[in-house]
């Protein structure tokens, strides 16, 4: 597969394209109904809408649950377009960015330590990857802390000078250039610790380390660790948590620091088997994810990393034992970690599609080398074509009976700003329903009948176990759609306004 630089200039534009066309088109025709993204839309919602840039809270007494770089990073994007309300597409379009420039930043490094096939293989990875994709186009803080822990790795790779580099090479002394670059990787490991908190910067760190310790590479180790670096990126990340200290925000810190970080790993949010990641790591993006564990053993394999076959950089090498170790590195520390999630994989990707390329690549020197190039690509072309067409049908699909948005709609009609609203009886998250009505709901506590004045939103099967005990309680709406069923509950004569008559249609 020998291209001209005109077709190589071609291929990557496509590349893209494809991907900015896979990741905006329909970005938001499905509502906003998963409680993980409703939760991150009621933050970036106090941010736009209410100007609460600094500490935000959900139903007027939550903290967040993340770091709140992807939400200042939506916020960035509707005040440049002059957005004032936000929208699912607004909204997940902040996740959609990040992906694609993780696209970008993967093609670069794969075309300056790889060559022009290898930046085609990489793009062309991450553009077939389903999970990388689907989760581009969902509204979490997953893909920013992707973007940084790509960024922080590529970063890294971009300053560390070959392994026999002379004392002459530009990489092997300290010019400005190379120190600028450790300036580089040092920002984006502390915009990883704003994404998510400390696993932004631990897992990309920790392999870092271990990847020095392992090619004997002392001096390498000692001049990551320099002050001027290391100054700049410790503030970064602790930024956000110095003003919540400074600030009196102790609830902030308990939930980010306690209950987010500390309490999932040790399991106050739920344990999983050790096991549970075995089916994600092999199925989250077939038939890709299945070839993954296979480049990693060749990148660790001593012989084949130590071979520079076909030409093959000693820094392309490096590159990819140091991928394959941090892959190896966040299974590990998620395997033993008690609570799982699917979505904490996803900044494998990156490197995994450096890998699959520097993999691809490395069988030229087998006859059946360029059969090979050939069928991952038309693969990789396949798998495109198919994000294209499914991932908004199922957006759609997923959220089709089960959104509050019409429910939420009534309800705002229905009810002032000024008149007192509460939640009864739900066993889920509110997020969502707090989304679309865009305010304050707090739920009430203990019988129903002990409800204050004001209007109170009840699930329809929560009413009829509770009716009895709230009969000065008016029903003045009932909200049938899909599976959201909703009663909207009147106590006191002085909230009566209503736009329309009490039973919707």
């Amino acid at each position: 597969m020998k291209l001209r630089r005109p077709a190589v200039s071609v291929a990557l534009v496509a590349i893209l394209l494809a991907s900015a066309t896979i990741l905006f088109h329909r970005l938001g025709a499905g509502d906003i109904c998963s409680g993980n993204e409703a939760v991150e839309a009621v933050f970036v919602q106090q941010m736009v809408e209410h100007d609460h840039y600094i500490f935000p809270l959900e139903n007027g007494r939550q903290p967040m649950y993340k770091p709140p770089l992807f939400h200042w990073s939506a916020t960035a994007l509707d005040r440049i377009a002059g957005i004032r309300r936000v929208t699912a597409t607004n909204l997940r379009t902040v996740s959609a960015i990040y992906a694609l420039a993780g696209i970008a930043i993967t093609i670069a490094l794969a075309g300056w330590l790889l060559g022009a096939e290898g930046a085609i293989f990489a793009g062309l990875t991450l553009a077939a990857s389903y999970q990388y994709i689907s989760q581009g186009r969902f509204a979490r803080v997953d893909m920013t802390l992707c973007f940084f822990e790509a960024a922080s790795l590529f970063a890294f790779v971009w300053w560390l000078p070959p392994v026999h580099a002379q004392s002459s090479s530009i990489d092997a002394v300290d010019t400005p250039s190379r120190r600028w670059r450790l300036y580089v990787f040092a920002v984006a490991m502390g915009l990883g610790v704003l994404a998510k908190g400390p696993v932004g910067a631990l897992l990309p760190g920790a392999a870092i380390v271990v990847f020095l310790l392992v090619s004997r590479r002392w001096s390498d180790l000692l001049a990551i660790l320099e002050p001027g670096a290391v100054i700049l990126g410790a503030v970064i990340a602790s930024s956000w948590y110095l003003a919540c200290y400074f600030g009196g925000r102790f609830g902030f810190l308990n939930r980010q620091l306690a209950s987010e970080n500390v309490g999932r790993f040790f399991g106050s949010l739920g344990t999983m088997a050790p096991w549970y990641y075995l089916e994600p790591i092999l199925l989250n993006s077939l038939p890709l994810s299945l070839l993954v564990p296979v480049a990693v053993v060749v990148a660790l394999w001593p012989r084949r990393a130590a071979t520079n076959a076909d030409g093959e950089s000693p820094k392309a090498s490096s590159a990819a034992r140091l991928f394959a170790i941090f892959w190896v590195v966040t299974v590990v520390f998620f395997s033993i970690a008690a609570y799982k999630r699917r979505a904490y994989l996803l900044p494998l990707w990156p490197p995994s599609a450096f890998l699959l390329a520097w993999l691809i690549l490395r069988l030229r020197e087998y006859s059946v080398g360029g059969a090979i190039k050939w069928a991952f690509a038309a693969i990789c072309c396949a798998l495109v074509v198919f994000n294209f067409v499914y991932l908004p049908q199922r957006e759609i699909r997923e959220c089709a009976s089960d959104s509050f948005r019409p429910a939420a709609e009534e309800i705002t009609r229905a009810v002032s700003p000024d008149d007192p609203l509460y939640t009864f009886g739900f066993d889920e998250e509110l997020a969502p329903l707090l989304f679309y009505l865009d305010r304050d709901a707090p739920p009430i506590k203990g019988r129903l009948g002990d409800a204050p004045p004001g209007y109170i939103i009840v699930p329809e099967r929560v009413w009829r176990m509770h009716r009895d005990e709230a009969l000065d309680l008016d029903p003045v709406l009932t909200s049938e759609h899909g599976t959201r069923r909703l009663i909207l509950l009147r106590r006191g004569k002085t909230y009566a306004r209503l736009a329309y008559p009490a039973r919707s249609r």
